[in-house]
């Protein structure tokens, strides 16, 4: 399958340097294509913008940015820049992100949401992550990212499965290998401070302590934080397929919405 045509974009920014690291990294894979958010997109989840008109602009050759989310900037990509991106790509890689994309959190993330946006476009996506807000390895992580690349290409993965990778901000020859995992999960410890500005005026951040995490050796945060590259395959069908036969019961509890009827209006 390989040399690939890759659509590679991110949730910090077109000039966000965890995106050049893996565009410098990818670049004997194929052709890459760089479609990303103009300004920072963090934890904008699977957003699209409806409400206002979506600016591109040309900043290099293959290089594009977006005044949008990671998600139009996927959709664009795809379907959207007449000439530019053609024929489509064949894969979507998102990242790398500056921070960890691990357990409950991979609901927030922008750098999922694109990889997201790539797999119900029919094309194999994965998401990259470095796991410290400020990495010093970027450049290692690029590349040990890199290696996953090909796996995915040459692996049909389930029609509604992505890859969220988290890689521990580590050089490479300190990483202990892959661990395919499970989102592990957050204790949530968020609060709401609210502030005043000179002008009186209030307002809030939201902030708190860093995240900490149940202990469970199967799952994503313990293989990043014991020095593994986190590999976890995710699901876009959200249905809780085991809940579907208990909850048929209800369909009878409800009966009388045939017709227009009112449920439980006899109690």
């Amino acid at each position: 399958m390989l040399p690939m045509r890759i659509l590679l974009t991110n949730d910090d920014g077109v000039r966000a340097r965890g995106l050049a690291v893996m565009r410098e990294a990818l670049a004997d894979l194929g052709e890459v294509w760089v479609v990303a958010p103009e300004r920072e997109q963090s934890a904008t989840s699977h957003s699209l913008t409806l409400n206002d008109p979506l600016r591109v602009q040309q900043l290099e050759e293959r290089v594009f940015s977006v005044s949008g989310t990671p998600t139009d900037c996927v959709l664009l990509a795809v379907r959207g820049i007449a000439g530019v991106l053609e024929p489509r790509p064949e894969m979507v890689v998102s990242g790398i992100n500056h921070g960890p994309n691990m357990g409950d959190d991979v609901t927030y993330s922008g750098t999922v949401a694109a990889a997201i946006e790539g797999r119900l476009l029919g094309l194999p996506a994965i998401a990259f992550s470095n796991a410290a807000w400020r990495p010093e390895h970027l450049a290692d992580s690029a590349r040990a990212a890199r290696s996953i690349v090909p796996l995915v290409a040459r692996n049909a993965l389930p029609a509604e499965t992505l890859i969220n990778v988290n890689l521990p901000d580590l050089p490479l020859e300190r990483l202990r290998g892959a661990r395919v995992t499970h989102l592990g999960k957050r204790i949530y410890r968020d609060e709401i401070i609210a502030m005043t500005d000179p002008r009186g005026r209030g307002y809030y951040w939201i902030g708190g302590d860093p995240p900490i995490w149940e202990h469970d050796e199967a799952s994503d945060f313990w293989a990043v934080a014991e020095g593994f590259v986190s590999i976890t395959p995710l699901r876009i069908d959200w249905t809780s397929h085991e809940t579907l036969a208990p909850l048929r019961a209800w369909e009878e509890e409800l009966a009388g919405l045939r017709g227009g009827g009112a449920p439980g209006a006899e109690a």
